[in-house]
């Protein structure tokens, strides 16, 4: 028997129709998601090469051709918010991929270490939070690392998910009490906030890992192209000076098992997580970046050291994500009661913090000193005030709302005889939680020797406020420290009842 031409060609055609597969869109999209609203929105994904593709989103419908690669990108134009649940689709060659219940507004990223992974199912207000939690318009982008990090070699299994495409997973879900609970509980409550106080759609996109060092949310370019991370490239990293011992330690137990073999990828590999928890979502422009990081980094007390890699994530992710003056909210870290060396630190790690908040714009640290464990415990579990005191930033200084977010905060200092006069800003009615004397003030002379301080409220004015601080050990002070210690019990608050922020008179002149 023998086949016509014209057969096997219509064989052909209809075999390559079974076979051609519908667009699909890349990861950061997905059912239930929130565009940001009034800006360009790329939405990108992947198709038979060389094809037409049609994207549709409410009045939308707009046209690409898929590359030699498959790879497609159209641009949807400024969408006002919208609560209304829409669809999403691609199509190529009639066959269609479709994301439903899409809202359009804000969107934020929250990421960090172990404090932003910690759980909502975790704090000290689960139980009511967690049944509270329904809300159509929040949003919720849970990534889940798929590899642990705890103190035990690696199996087979978890070698495997230390790649870049296969280590976090997740998706889009609407908020409830399903979908919150096992959400960063300081990206919820921060979204929350801002959904109360913008009365808008609001997505949150959590991509965390615990123990993580800053280096590892570094991209791999930037870290390439800057002699001065020389040790973090290839497999020098294990050795380098600028990532602490206890998560070069950590690291080389887990890949024990396979570290004859050179240098396994592992979570903690400079530039690990930015490739596999970050990049993939920079094409979608976000409104800004809430940040609690720095336990890892905060063993090694080197103020200029740790503030120049805090600089570098920030603008190198600003311009990942090409805005280069994208909001980074940044959670200071807390008091704990742990007596231990890679704890000393943490007073000098705060005041870097505080540092970069202040000379790079758009960048704010929330005090949260008042907030940490009371014993040696890393992981607090009141993460709902830390959330809602980040959202009230981003609230007052991202959006313009008039919604208290500033603590007491150093101004000026000035000797006075036998006395040291500090002068706060934000300082309205300034007052102690106890009814007591302020705690936590210490002064030095001379010999730079620091004595508790007595503390005095001696002028209250408008927003200002001045402590004088004497001690009979300090007979002509010239300078003054508060809360300067890795453990404190601070008392200090203003007229919101936000904490006073720690501070030292004789830090050393911040570099820009």
């Amino acid at each position: 028997m023998h086949l016509h031409t014209p057969c096997i060609l219509a064989a052909a055609i209809a075999l390559n129709a079974a076979w051609a597969a519908a667009p699909q869109f890349d990861r950061v999209f997905g059912s239930h998601m929130v565009l940001p609203h009034g800006k360009n929105v790329p939405v990108s994904g992947t198709a038979d090469p060389n094809k037409e593709v049609t994207v549709t989103f409410g009045s939308s419908s707009l046209k690409t051709k898929a590359d030699s690669k498959g790879k497609w990108s159209v641009t949807l134009p400024p969408m006002k918010p919208s609560a209304e649940g829409q669809t999403l689709t691609a199509t190529q060659n009639g066959d269609s991929s479709k994301l439903d219940d899409v809202l359009v507004g804000e969107v934020w990223l929250a990421s960090g270490q172990s404090n932003m992974l910690f759980r909502l199912n975790q704090t000290s207000t689960a139980k009511e939070d967690i049944a509270a939690s329904a809300d159509e318009q929040l949003r919720l982008f849970n990534n889940v690392p798929q590899a642990h990090t705890n103190n035990a070699p690696y199996s087979d299994k978890d070698f495997d998910a230390v790649t870049t495409d296969k280590f976090y997973k997740g998706q889009w879900a609407v908020s409830s009490p399903a979908a919150s609970g096992p959400m960063a509980a300081v990206g919820y409550y921060f979204g929350k906030k801002l959904r109360e106080g913008l009365g808008i759609p609001v997505g949150i996109i959590h991509s965390s890992l615990g123990g993580s060092e800053i280096a590892a949310w570094i991209p791999r370019q930037v870290i390439n192209a800057n002699n001065s991370f020389r040790t973090l490239r290839g497999n020098h990293w294990l050795d380098s000076p600028l990532i602490s011992d206890w998560v070069r330690g950590r690291a080389r137990k887990n890949i024990s098992p396979r570290l004859d073999q050179g240098s396994p990828d592992h979570p903690y590999k400079p530039a690990f997580l930015y490739e596999s928890g970050i990049a993939w979502m920079t094409a979608l422009p976000i409104t800004g970046v809430i940040w609690y990081q720095g336990e890892s980094d905060a063993e090694i007390i080197d103020n200029e050291q740790n503030g120049m890699l805090l600089k570098t994530m920030i603008s190198s992710w600003r311009k990942a994500f090409r805005n280069p003056e994208m909001p980074f909210v940044m959670i200071q870290l807390p008091r704990i009661n742990d007596p231990s060396k890679i704890r000393a630190g943490w007073p000098e790690f705060r005041e870097m913090q505080d540092t970069v908040a202040k000379t790079v714009p758009q960048v704010y640290s929330i005090n949260t000193i008042d907030l940490g464990s009371t014993n040696a415990d890393v992981h607090p579990p009141f993460k709902r005030p830390v959330g809602e005191r980040a959202g009230n930033t981003a609230l007052n200084k991202v959006y313009g709302k008039k919604v208290p977010c500033e603590g007491p905060s150093f101004k000026a200092f000035k000797p006075s005889g036998s006395a040291l006069l500090i002068q706060l800003e934000h300082a309205k009615d300034l007052t102690t939680t106890d009814g007591k004397e302020p705690a936590q003030f210490e002064i030095a002379g001379a010999d730079g020797a620091y004595h508790p301080a007595t503390a005095e409220i001696t002028n209250r004015k408008g927003s200002t406020a001045v402590i004088r601080l004497t001690s009979p050990e300090v007979k002509s002070p010239k300078h003054a420290r508060y809360c300067w210690n890795r453990f404190v019990t601070p008392n200090l608050v203003n007229d919101d009842q936000l904490p006073a922020r720690p501070f030292r008179t004789d830090a050393p002149t911040p570099k820009k």
